[in-house]
């Protein structure tokens, strides 16, 4: 029974640590991956493309 009473203390002392991000923080980065899922989707939708049109350039 004293481990488990350990074991919550020190989960405890170590959530104590835990640093939380402010809201300017969690807004600036939902934009930054809102953007970059938009890049990233640009260009595998680019990439796609162009294999589509190699693709069919070659076989056709």
């Amino acid at each position: 029974m004293q481990k488990i009473r350990d074991f919550y203390k020190e989960v405890k002392q170590e959530a104590l640590k835990i640093t939380w991000p402010t809201k300017p923080e969690v807004i600036t980065t939902t934009i930054m991956v809102f953007i970059f899922v938009f890049l990233a989707s640009v260009f595998f939708l680019l990439v796609d493309k162009i294999v589509s049109f190699l693709v069919e350039y070659i076989l056709f």
